[in-house]
């Protein structure tokens, strides 16, 4: 297990990626002999279908088959489940909550959240990607981070967010270190901001649900689109390698969909 470790390690793959791969292969090794036969492969394949989530077992599938490469199986490879996509987008945080959100914690001297919500919309970043931005970061204007397979991916920030964002940072006497700081002057963790984002939530009564990191990330990426129709652009500052996962934004959240049909339906 030590050289597959190694062999992920090589390909470039984060330190959770290589954790989640190892985790598949140690659950297929417990579950089956040794020497597994095709039937075998299948059967646990039905055992993930039949105990996880359609995304969580095409994880546990992709890591499996990059094993049986690695070990040069000579059999089958299994095949990804099909996922069902909706076609609307579900729990993503209107324009509206987040102007409310945005201008309630500023109203409330809350400029640490009020930044947190500013940087996950405006500049698109998942929550990994907002806990590296760093002073020095905001003041060039963008954050360059080396993605799995040793691409370069470059979060912008935009000017207006970056004024603003420099000046509190100048007024809290912060001229170094990592800008979403926890404890230690470390990164808050994913959790803790996660958590933090629930809690004004409720105190602005916005619904909780819609309120998650990456539904931010959803907010810029459908205000994008509506005002630059460049599916490719959005693709690359979103850091997507596939266009069709951009295309998800394309489509109207449920909440669009509903008042443009009762806007529209009045037989």
């Amino acid at each position: 297990m030590d050289k597959y470790k190694k062999h992920l390690a090589e390909k470039g793959f984060s330190k959770n990626t290589i954790d989640s791969y190892l985790f598949a292969v140690r659950q297929l090794q417990e579950r089956l002999e040794e020497d597994w036969s095709n039937q075998e492969l299948l059967e646990h394949k039905d055992w993930l279908t039949a105990t996880f989530a359609a995304k969580t077992a095409n994880l546990r599938i992709t890591a499996i088959n990059s094993y049986l490469d690695f070990i040069n199986y000579d059999g089958i490879r299994l095949k990804s489940l099909r996922i069902q996509q909706k076609p609307f987008l579900d729990n993503v945080i209107s324009q509206q909550e987040y102007e409310l959100m945005r201008d309630s914690l500023l109203r409330d001297g809350e400029l640490f959240w009020h930044f947190v919500v500013r940087f996950l919309t405006c500049t698109g970043a998942r929550i990994s990607e907002l806990r590296q931005f760093d002073v020095s970061s905001v003041e060039i204007g963008h954050l360059d981070l080396i993605s799995k397979g040793q691409k370069l991916r470059r979060i912008y920030v935009p000017s207006k967010l970056q004024h603003d964002a420099i000046k509190w940072l100048h007024d809290e006497q912060r001229l170094n270190g990592f800008v979403f700081i926890g404890n230690a002057s470390q990164p808050m963790s994913s959790r803790g901001i996660a958590m933090g984002l629930k809690r004004f939530a409720i105190r602005y009564g916005i619904n909780p649900d819609v309120i998650y990191p990456h539904s931010f990330r959803h907010r810029f990426a459908k205000n994008f689109i509506e005002r630059n129709s460049d599916i490719a652009l959005l693709a690359d500052l979103m850091g997507h390698e596939n266009l069709e996962t951009t295309r998800i934004y394309l489509r109207r959240t449920a909440l669009e969909q509903r008042e443009a049909v009762d806007s529209i339906i009045d037989w």
